[in-house]
């Protein structure tokens, strides 16, 4: 049964990105060999529904985001072979309505409000419960057949952990796993430490050795500090496979876990790094990224460990080279998150929905649900997983053991032990509460876990009381 975890900052899978603020990007028409496009038609005829009947076909349909993972924008980047059925099988269009994302879900408010409403939003597990409670999204079961073959093993985790009262609130073509730990092998080697690839092959792969080459490595004289990252701090209370606030789905409440002794041992281990300046000290930077990059200062030997999301190392090639290390010559590398020594043996992955949510108000829902089709058809048909495998290969140089450790932290994400984050979808008031605990190795002056619960569970009874009731009130049929 997956554990329901909460405030995971935002991980997503991004092939596009486009900054907040920036002059958006033209876009460039990309196309697949004749080989590999005739082969995803092919395919695609299996398992889709046929092209002149199919409900959205020939249509357009608005996405809202602050990023755009549909199109590309360089003759550098791979191409999304969902979208790429969906336009060439269905002659169907997305529309990129760019946002900032700190204003994202207030901005798509106003537009549900205004009856302009766009028509699909990221199905993160951040959306769920209090966006459909408050109104922002629809149930999706008017659109997606969770008993379809096409959504095979998709139901009960759908069902289970994105629902109210019955009705679904995600459609989930996929598990995207999260946060992982990125480092250089280069630097690894120059330093004299062990390969954190071949210390998780071997199960020694531990807080222990990860926190001995923090300390060794660090030295704020130098510049160097071992850790750092956006997430490394709810990281690593989560990979203990427990987390603040965990999901019954037998009595359907939300509850705390702040007795689970696994946080404290996480809280004590991100205390120590913090206190002994391991961490990059983002408060002398005004919290700003250090060189302005996530990972600055990884290829020039000053960063040992990055926390983050794949995403973060998956781009073209000159882009990830400069800031992480050279792709080509195998420097860069990733492992899942180190396990706790005291803990069961489990190495925990962070995982949310890959998938979409319908707005309130869609003008094309069928739309949504058909591109969703073709994201799900992508997931489950070999012939389009090895153009998607090779573009990584061929494209931005992904090595062998690269896509083998992909492999390796999707199959613990959409395992029985994976981790849901549900971020601030559990209400800004709770989410604030929760990051209290789990964002405190992010802070100067970090608190003892002991001092953590004094000033902050009653808030968080409260809190989760106060979202359990509204969940009991609401009515998915009324919205």
């Amino acid at each position: 049964m997956k554990k329901l975890f909460a405030l995971c900052l935002i991980v997503i899978m991004l092939f596009a990105f486009v900054g907040c603020g920036k002059e958006k990007r033209q876009i460039i028409k990309l196309t697949l060999s004749t080989e590999d496009s005739e082969a995803i038609l092919a395919a695609a005829g299996i398992m889709l529904p046929d092209a002149e009947t199919a409900a959205g076909a020939g249509t357009t349909v608005k996405y809202f985001s602050w990023y755009d993972s549909f199109h590309n924008y360089g003759e550098d980047e791979v191409i999304n072979t969902g979208y790429w059925t969906f336009s060439e099988k269905y002659g169907s269009e997305v529309e990129w309505i760019e946002c900032e994302w700190g204003k994202r879900f207030d901005d798509l408010a106003n537009l549900v409000l205004s009856s302009s409403s766009p028509d699909f939003y990221p199905g993160e597990s951040n959306t769920f419960p209090i966006r459909p409670i408050k109104g922002i999204f629809q149930p999706v079961d008017d659109y997606i057949d969770y008993d379809d073959p096409l959504w095979s093993g998709m139901k009960e985790f759908v069902y289970d952990y994105f629902s109210i009262k019955g009705r679904p609130y995600i459609i989930a073509t996929d598990n995207a796993f999260g946060n992982v730990c990125i480092y250089n092998r280069r630097v690894m080697e120059e330093w004299g430490f062990d390969d954190p690839a071949e210390l998780y092959a071997n199960d020694e792969w531990t807080w222990d050795v990860f926190e001995e080459a923090c300390y060794e490595f660090s030295d704020p004289d130098e510049n160097r500090y071992a850790l750092d990252g956006w997430w490394y701090s709810s990281g690593f209370m989560r990979c203990t496979g427990e987390t603040i606030v965990v999901y019954n789905t037998e009595t359907q409440r939300y509850e705390a876990n702040v007795d689970n002794p696994s946080l404290e041992r996480a809280a004590t281990l991100l205390y120590d790094l913090s206190k002994n300046q391991t961490v990059y000290p983002w408060w002398s930077n005004n919290w700003s990224l250090r060189n302005g990059v996530n990972g600055g200062g990884m290829k020039e030997g000053e960063l040992l460990y990055f926390v983050g999301g794949t995403w973060l190392i998956t781009g073209p090639v000159a882009d990830i080279s400069n800031v992480w290390g050279d792709v080509s010559q195998g420097e860069v590398m990733f492992v899942p998150l180190p396990r706790d020594p005291q803990g069961d043996g489990t190495y925990y992955m962070e995982a949310s929905p890959a998938g979409y949510c319908i707005v309130k108000g869609a003008q094309n829902p069928e739309g949504v649900a058909l591109l969703a089709s073709c994201d799900r058809f992508k997931v489950l048909d070999p012939t389009v997983v090895s153009i998607d495998r090779r573009q990584l290969e061929e494209v931005y140089l992904w090595s062998d053991e690269m896509l083998e450790m992909w492999d390796t932290c999707y199959e613990l994400s959409i395992s029985g032990d994976a981790i849901i984050s549900y971020n601030e979808g559990l209400d800004s008031k709770l989410a604030s509460v929760v990051s209290a605990y789990e964002d405190n190795g992010h802070i100067q002056d970090s608190q003892t876990w002991a001092q953590l619960r004094e000033t902050n569970d009653e808030r968080l009874d409260y809190y989760i009381d106060e979202l359990n009731q509204m969940i009991d009130q609401f009515d998915p049929d009324v919205g």
